[in-house]
């Protein structure tokens, strides 16, 4: 039975770059030797490496912008401490919309003072806050462009006069934005762009070398450009299983291609939680993921009957984050319509039954 993965992530990726991948890891380039054994100072990793760098600032728009890509490990998380690290100096801004941003807020704060212009931790994180002012001496200002545990999305972005810094961790590559209004991105891997194992950082290299502290070699974002992301030995595998789904993305006619199926994608997942009584959304209508839709049932007594018919259907991964509990759909880029098409029968399905 064909599986259809709803997993918040890791999360599914393309079945040609899967193909691709598991190839290259018993012979890589042709070479006889797996992808991961060869050095990653040899001729075709240094080419995986500078070509997946190359399509990231393609897909974004960003060639020739004075934009570095970086290819790092430890996650968004280590990203939460390398931000502040390298760019506070003596106070940031921050929004806090979920559990993600909030851990980046306590990581900034080790180092210096930290405003949060506003929060939605009151509502338990079901909006995204709006009508906010930034200070604008501040060294820069935090967001997070998608809340996968809530099910938030920001849909538009505040204009401010500082760097804005953005975690894109789960929707980056899903939508059209201009990305030149972004100082530094961040993304980890897993969510919309390849295996666990890699962070993308997307940077404007003239924010970089402002700040009077000494920040160790291997999270100095200008050590790591001046290394080309090989300071240390890189994470092989996820960095080229990472190039192969944005050709892949490319392929498909790149981001303004996959933002009308994800929005295809969305719509019918919403309307089928709008207009079936028996479940409800969970994030509020008009900050609601297109990535990752957070629902419940209305009626806990239907709990099991709901999952052995999704259980039955191949659907896998819908279970909702341990701290809201309920389901979360998550349509990354990769997930095909026809998944979202099987989860909303299973739902109908399960009206007509009750």
């Amino acid at each position: 039975m064909k599986k259809h993965n709803f997993s918040a992530g890791p999360s599914i990726l393309p079945p040609e770059v899967l193909l691709q991948a598991s190839e290259a890891v018993l012979n890589f380039n042709d070479d006889n030797l797996s992808l991961l054994e060869i050095s990653h100072r040899s001729k075709p990793f240094v080419d995986v490496m500078e070509k997946a760098r190359a399509l990231v600032l393609e897909l974004l728009n960003l060639e020739g912008k004075g934009y570095k890509v970086l290819f790092l490990q430890g996650g968004a998380s280590t990203q939460f401490l390398m931000v502040a690290l390298n760019l506070l100096e003596k106070r940031a801004g921050y929004l806090n919309t979920g559990s993600w941003s909030d851990k980046a807020i306590a990581e900034a704060k080790i180092y210096d003072d930290i405003y949060e212009v506003a929060s939605s931790k009151e509502a338990k994180y079901n909006y995204i806050p709006k009508g906010y002012d930034i200070p604008s001496d501040y060294d820069y200002f935090h967001c997070t462009s998608n809340n996968t545990i809530f099910g938030t999305q920001m849909k538009e972005f505040p204009k401010c006069s500082i760097p804005l810094i953005c975690d894109m961790s789960s929707d980056i590559f899903s939508r059209q934005l201009d990305f030149t209004k972004f100082d530094l991105i961040y993304a980890g891997a897993q969510k919309n762009m390849g295996p666990a194992g890699t962070t993308l950082v997307v940077v404007k290299e003239d924010i970089l070398g402002k700040v009077s502290r000494k920040i160790p070699s291997i999270m100095d974002y200008k050590v790591q450009i001046s290394k080309s992301s090989m300071y240390n030995t890189p994470p092989v595998f996820a960095v080229y299983t990472s190039m192969l789904t944005l050709e892949w993305l490319k392929n498909l006619g790149g981001i303004q291609a996959i933002e009308k199926v994800n929005d295809i994608k969305a719509r019918l997942m919403y309307s089928e939680i709008d207009l079936n009584p028996l479940f409800k959304g969970y994030a509020s209508k008009g900050d609601r993921s297109f990535m990752n839709a957070t629902f419940n049932l209305i009626n806990d007594d239907l709990k099991e009957t709901f999952d052995t018919m999704c259980r039955e259907g191949g659907i896998s991964g819908l279970n909702g984050h341990r701290s809201i509990g309920g389901y979360r759909a998550s349509m990354y880029n990769a997930l095909p319509l026809e998944s979202v098409q099987v989860l909303v029968e299973i739902m109908s399905e399960l009206e007509t039954k009750a």
